[in-house]
């Protein structure tokens, strides 16, 4: 085989490679193809079967030490963003009426909640600025 065999095998390699990438969503499939990628360019520069080889094997063996943990990590990480009620809670909020640990009306992002008092002695008066620490149902509560 020539140079020219060499490196249109190794991109028939990483091809094949990618085909179980898009079928499992396995990122280390990714990584033997960008490795066989790698001994392609090695075999097109003229380099020799061995190196070919060794090429594929320290690309692959790299990105699978160094890539795939950090990748792994992104992927178990909460996302950013916080929507829904979540985005609520830790929120900051204006008291509209008097607020116990009855009830009361705070304005929450631009919307009049209904609102409690989180510690039952506690008592907000109108223009003050309160923190919501929890939703429950349709209510706030708040410190």
């Amino acid at each position: 085989m020539d140079a020219v065999d060499d490196w249109i095998w190794w991109l028939l390699a990483a091809v094949g490679l990618g085909i179980p990438l898009v079928l499992t969503a396995m990122p280390e499939f990714a990584m033997f193809a960008i490795g066989a990628g790698a001994a392609a360019l090695t075999a097109a520069l003229g380099g020799g079967v061995v190196l070919q080889f060794l090429v594929f094997v320290a690309a692959t063996v790299a990105q699978l030490v160094f890539v795939r943990p950090i990748a792994y990590r992104q992927s178990k990480q909460a996302p950013a963003i916080r929507t829904g009620i979540e985005a609520l809670t830790g929120a900051t909020a204006v008291v509209q009426e008097r607020v116990d640990g009855e009830g009361g009306r705070i304005k929450l992002n631009g919307e009049i909640w209904s609102a409690r008092a989180l510690e039952p002695g506690r008592v907000y008066e109108p223009g003050q600025q309160v923190d919501v620490v929890e939703i429950q149902g349709a209510t706030a509560l708040v410190v």
